[in-house]
């Protein structure tokens, strides 16, 4: 296959864009160490990252949505749940939403990334993990399209799986 055969053309590139999808990346080990890396991961749309740390898996981080917004998230210590729902009305969700669930654990290099309009939600698998967020919106953007919703909505928690 030759370099043209490679690349995506710029419809399904959009089409990627508009659903979560992980970008897989690797880990090189050798005798000096290990590399964890995600060479497949476009960065030109991001402007902030911040790192959330949870101590314990009790805690549940949900529901937080943004109607433009992109997120990029990798698990760099531990594990989570993560569970995701595409808003149908952003004054009023319609409870019967499907989330969709996804594992991040810092033994597997891939990013997953959230295309704008959906709320996000985590939950650690082990003690002490770490979370790496990559948004391509400045701070004060997001804080003015910024929408909240109870954690107990379109997720068992509990069972880790959507609610149904």
């Amino acid at each position: 296959m030759n370099n043209i055969d490679k690349r995506q053309s710029g419809t399904e590139k959009y089409m990627q864009t508009q659903k979560i999808h992980f970008i897989e990346g690797g880990i090189s080990t050798d005798y000096r160490g290990s590399i964890s890396h995600v060479n497949d991961l476009d960065m030109s749309e991001i402007e902030r990252f911040y790192i959330i740390h949870q101590e314990k898996c009790d805690i549940i981080r949900a529901w937080h949505a943004h109607q433009h917004e992109k997120k990029w998230f990798y698990c760099i210590k531990g594990a989570f749940t993560g569970a995701f729902v595409k808003i149908d009305d952003w004054e009023h969700p319609s409870p019967d939403l499907h989330a969709e669930t996804y594992t991040l654990t810092s033994g597997t290099s891939r990013v997953l990334y959230v295309p704008e309009g959906y709320a996000n939600g985590f939950r650690a698998i082990e003690p002490e993990s770490e979370l790496l967020v990559f948004s391509n919106k400045i701070l004060s953007a997001a804080l003015e399209d910024s929408w909240r919703y109870p954690a107990e909505m379109w997720m068992d928690w509990d069972k880790r799986e959507a609610r149904r």
